[in-house]
């Protein structure tokens, strides 16, 4: 009855360490899975996220709004409230821009799903906020069939203009078909010779500005699969059109056209002409950013200036002379640059009023670059323009000019569209040093682990027995891992980096057309470095699971022996089963990314060499969940399966053979589960402890986890090396040696018999087992372990 009682209880006890090992290990890639989440969203700035309000963000010492909001806090409204008008409802709609109706056309209609009418939020005459009347559009009409009847030269082209912008007004629906279409629509509004009404014209600059909030998929699709040159097209006509206001400017938020127009000054025109764009609230332009200034004498640009354009005009008979901010380069779809940023790009036009053939001004430019400072340094930059016929960027006539303002300064020959192609490198939060526990930890294991690996192959013959096979493969993974973790894991591109982004150190002689506007600084070692450390650890782990698996047969399946060439196929998994898994990950991301010469940065971190922290909407396909996290938490949760099962059914059963005292007894207990309890691994599990909310628990964790794991090859010595008799009587001969030296040198002859007596005796009285653990090998000859053998192993603990 008491011996059923005990089974029940170990049972008891089995099921709920086995519960709590799972509820630990989930919970643990649960919050994995949250930290990356959140952790890409934390933001670096110093300042209270607090003080910009209403989604502010605090970037280079101001808050930047959003469209909705202005102010120094962010804190006065910008927009329209909900409202009703003609049976059509509108939400909230910012200044300046045209809100969708709620209400949308039927499924059984061309334009289903496309809103009824649009409204237009404005500012009055005297700076108020007010809605404009509701603009209705034709569901019975769509981009494709406007594309059809704007072919025709009687077509109304008011109209035509009015349903193109309706359609375009909600910029997260359109393709890129939509985007085709539209273009083509807006291309004959702005041709010459369809004589379209200035209104038209206006509107169709409001539609260029709603296609501009599209996505950028959709525009680069556009670009691999227009079959005419509709994008290029409106470039031109964007030029063409802002000679043609006049005086005046047509200002949307994400395009700004101004022309200025001196036919009626003098006969001779102005020298130089300058326009200079000011920075906002918001990255919205608005109509007070953008001004003209003639006669000046060169730039002048100030705090508040985000880029400024000074046309030189030698030859005088210069009347009128146009320029066209773009928002962003959407436009502007480069085969040579790619933008991965979301920083914003913008694109300056200048165009005279001269013939082609005989363009005179050339152009002096500045550029406040915009991005977040916290993060990014600037790296470089190209002074561009965009060439029409090749439809891509291109530096001829063009050249960097150094100044000292912290402004990129640019002069060209001739007059164009033209930007600024910045690149930039990541301001990256490099770790220290490790610190002193974890180089002591780890200085402690390595030595530990070349000291069994030794004593385990050197006293092979005194042991009468084979080498541990198990035993030294594990220790042997897991020494190397240790050396390439102390050796290896900073990133040596920590001491290349610079303490600023100063506009001062960049090489204004080379104007070359950079690949993408984030660079990083290749590093293959560090890639080598991240997979070795990769392929070990995961090593260590599989020879962790191969312990359990081995002590698994031994104790609980006595009966049946173990597989024939047991060592080479427990080998063949314990080293090769790694070695295809971080080949499959390496070659898989090569082939996904070979092109792209940052490829490295999709398996390894650049803050240290190991596998990537995967972004928040690729977690699935990162290669640290299916290649690291994934196989480890497996084999831990079998490992501790069979841990539990070995310590009650094997380690802390009762035996009825027991000869020595109770309490000598729990202590070989506990030390034998100790024993079992490092080779399997279980330690590790502390590693999902530490991803807890609270800071003050997570750092006692780490320092736990820190402890545990940086000494597991101490621990593994100790335990498997130290408490040996071979060990443990010859460094009782060591020290016997040593202390009779010493003796012989300070004590009478008469006391050194004694103390060595003393000595010996200390020695023999340390707690030890068996001169090998025989849970972890197997037979040399026969590769087998018989039922009399398991018993033995059963014993030994």
């Amino acid at each position: 009855m008491a011996s059923c009682r005990a089974w029940n209880l170990r049972v008891l006890v089995a099921v709920v360490c086995g519960l709590l090992t799972g509820i630990i290990l989930g919970l643990g890639i649960w919050r994995i899975v949250i930290r990356i989440q959140r952790g890409k969203s934390t933001s670096s700035s110093s300042t209270p996220t607090e003080f910009c309000r209403n989604g502010g963000t605090w970037e280079n010492g101001r808050c930047i709004c959003t469209e909705e909001w202005k102010g120094l806090r962010c804190t006065i409204a910008n927009f329209c409230e909900n409202s009703t008008y003609m049976g059509f409802t509108f939400a909230r709609i910012p200044v300046g821009r045209y809100g969708p109706s709620l209400q949308t056309c039927g499924k059984d209609t061309p334009n289903a799903g496309n809103p009824m009418a649009v409204r237009l939020c404005s500012l009055s005459l005297y700076g108020e906020i007010e809605l404009q009347k509701v603009t209705i559009g034709n569901c019975n009409e769509n981009l494709e069939t406007l594309e059809k009847q704007v072919k025709d030269v009687t077509a109304p082209l008011n109209n035509i203009s009015s349903e193109v912008q309706i359609l375009t007004s909600d910029a997260n629906k359109l393709t890129a078909e939509n985007i085709t279409s539209a273009t083509r629509v807006v291309g004959q509004i702005f041709n010459t010779s369809r004589n379209a009404s200035p209104e038209a014209k206006k509107v169709a600059i409001v539609t260029v500005s709603q296609l501009l909030d599209a996505s950028e998929d959709a525009f680069q699709r556009v670009a691999a699969t227009a079959n005419d040159d509709a994008l290029t097209t409106l470039i031109e006509q964007m030029e063409t059109y802002s000679l043609s206001l006049g005086n005046q400017s047509v200002v949307e938020p994400n395009i700004a056209i101004q022309s200025a127009n001196f036919s009626s000054e003098n006969a001779v025109g102005p020298s130089n002409v300058r326009f200079s764009v000011q920075k906002g609230a918001s990255s919205s332009l608005v109509s007070s950013s953008t001004f003209i200034h003639t006669n000046v004498d060169g730039l002048n640009p100030d705090a508040q200036t985000e880029l400024q354009v000074l046309l030189n005009m030698t030859k005088n008979y210069t009347k009128t002379c146009g320029f066209v901010v773009y928002q962003n380069d959407k436009l502007f779809q480069s085969k040579t640059f790619t933008a991965k940023s979301d920083f914003s790009q913008k694109i300056i036009s200048s165009k005279t009023d001269e013939n082609e053939q005989d363009q005179s001004a050339s152009v002096d430019m500045v550029f406040s670059p915009k991005y977040n400072q916290k993060e990014f340094q600037l790296y470089s930059y190209a002074c561009v323009y965009w060439n029409l016929s090749a439809k891509d960027w291109d530096t001829y006539g063009c050249q960097k000019d150094k100044g000292t303002d912290g402004f990129l300064r640019c002069r060209c020959n001739h007059t164009t569209n033209f930007a600024v192609l910045m690149t930039f490198r990541k301001d990256y939060q490099y770790p220290k040093s490790l610190d002193i526990l974890s180089n002591v930890g780890c200085a402690l294991s390595v030595t530990g682990l070349a000291l069994t690996v030794i004593f385990q192959i050197v006293t092979r013959k005194v042991r009468k027995t084979s080498v541990t096979w198990v035993l030294v493969n594990l220790c042997i993974s897991m020494l190397i891992f240790n050396l390439l973790f102390v050796f290896g894991i900073e990133n040596s591109n920590k001491n290349l980096q610079t303490s600023d982004g100063d506009i001062n150190n960049i090489d204004f002689d080379n104007n070359d057309i950079p690949r993408t506007d984030t660079i990083n600084i290749p590093n293959p070692m560090c890639t080598a470095i991240a997979a070795l450390l990769h392929y070990f650890l995961l090593v260590t782990f599989t020879w962790n699971a191969l312990s359990a698996a081995q002590l698994y047969y031994l104790l609980i399946r006595t009966m049946k022996p173990l597989p024939r060439h047991f060592i080479l196929f427990i080998s063949l998994i314990g080293w090769g089963v790694p070695a295809i898994v971080v080949a499959i990950t390496v070659g898989v991301i090569y082939s996904q990314n070979g092109n792209n010469p940052q490829w490295e940065l999709d398996y390894r971190q650049e803050k240290i060499c190991w596998l990537a922290i995967p972004e928040p909407n690729g977690v699935i396909k990162s290669p640290l969940l299916w290649s690291f996290i994934v196989p480890v938490t497996i084999i831990l949760i079998s490992n501790v399966v069979m841990f539990i099962t070995i310590s009650i059914k094997v380690l802390w059963k009762n035996n009825q053979n027991l000869t020595s005292t109770k309490k000598v007894s729990s202590m070989k207990k506990i030390v034998s589960t100790l024993s079992v309890a490092v080779v399997f691994g279980i330690t590790w599990i502390l590693a999902y402890l530490m991803l807890v909310n609270d800071d003050s628990i997570r750092i006692v964790f780490s320092y736990i986890f820190c402890l545990f794991n940086t000494t597991q090859g101490l621990q593994i010595f100790i335990l498997y090396t130290v408490r040996t008799k071979v060990f443990q009587s010859e460094a009782s001969k060591v020290l016997m040696l040593l202390s009779s030296i010493g003796r012989r040198k300070s004590l009478p002859s008469v006391t050194r018999p004694r103390l060595r007596v003393k000595m010996y005796n200390f020695l023999r009285s340390l707690p030890t087992l068996h001169e090998r653990f025989r849970l972890l090998e197997t037979s040399p000859s026969t590769e087998e372990i018989t039922l009399s053998e398991s018993d033995n192993a059963k014993e030994s603990i």
